[in-house]
């Protein structure tokens, strides 16, 4: 089941942390998060599931940034979020969508427990002039069911900034 806005708004400082928060950000069954300075995308141009992949900051001017095509930018949202018995999801708006600018490729699913600001895997179908603050996707809420353990991972909860892949973690072994 998914919560209601209403809902989103009554289970905020229980369940729901949404830091910082304004009821103009709400929708009848979400929450629009905006978008922060900075972006990273990263530097080679063919990508290593197993090393970490260098990349580099750009922060986005007050006149905006126009994203290329065919790169993919990672940014973060304003807002830092925490859930404690809800799995939070995250979508891009429509009115974004419709402009072909694809929030997240494929890492919309988020895990009961997780705390940190979102990392947004930015692409677009043509070139768009994007802009900081910007409410670019929006967050809702599914009830779970079922026991379950909340997220502890130390690979991406408790972040800071905008996170590059840390999937070549997965190879290390101990």
């Amino acid at each position: 089941m998914i919560l209601s806005g209403k809902e989103i708004q009554n289970r905020l400082d229980k369940d729901i942390f949404i830091t910082p928060y304004s009821p103009a950000q709400l929708n009848p069954n979400s929450y629009n998060l905006r978008l922060h300075e900075d972006l990273l995308v990263y530097d080679d141009a063919v990508l290593d599931m197993k090393k970490p992949n260098s990349y580099s900051q750009i922060t986005i001017p007050p006149e905006g940034i126009v994203l290329e095509t065919g790169k993919l930018y990672l940014g973060r949202t304003i807002e830092h979020t925490r859930t404690e018995a809800y799995v939070p999801m995250l979508e891009g708006r429509s009115s974004v969508g419709r402009l072909g600018l694809f929030i997240h490729v494929t890492a919309g699913f988020g895990d009961v427990g997780f705390s940190g600001f979102w990392t947004l895997e930015i692409f677009c179908v043509q070139p768009i002039r994007i802009y900081a603050g910007v409410e670019i996707c929006q967050i809702y809420y599914h009830s779970i069911e079922g026991e379950y353990d909340k997220y502890e991972s130390s690979k991406y909860n408790n972040n800071n900034s905008v996170q590059p892949s840390l999937m070549y973690k997965d190879f290390i072994t101990t």
